[in-house]
């Protein structure tokens, strides 16, 4: 049984890998129409920028999982590898963190 640390940093992890993905698809599905279809180049700039914040937390809680020990080095690998796949975040708790 995971202490209650560890619980707050596990869900942590979630709520923030949710927030980084619906920033990875509103980049993917607003900002880069907006970009490229109707030329206005600072939807990326913002929404890229909250994306790239998100992306940030999400790896350093990952990283910060993985030295306390609470996550093991595959888990850690996999769970950064679904921040690359739109929707792969939301899959998080089911696919990676629960044991």
């Amino acid at each position: 049984m995971q202490n209650r640390s560890a619980q707050k940093i596990e869900k942590r992890l979630i709520q923030v890998g949710h927030l980084e993905g619906v920033s990875y698809l509103l980049l993917l599905g607003v900002a880069m129409p907006l970009k490229y279809l109707f030329h206005w180049p600072p939807a990326v700039t913002y929404i890229g920028g909250i994306h790239g914040v998100l992306f940030v937390a999400f790896s350093l809680l990952i990283l910060f999982m993985l030295i306390k020990k609470q996550l093991t080095f595959s888990q850690a690998v996999w769970s950064l590898l679904l921040s690359f796949l739109p929707f792969g975040t939301f899959f998080l708790e089911k696919s990676v963190l629960r044991r």
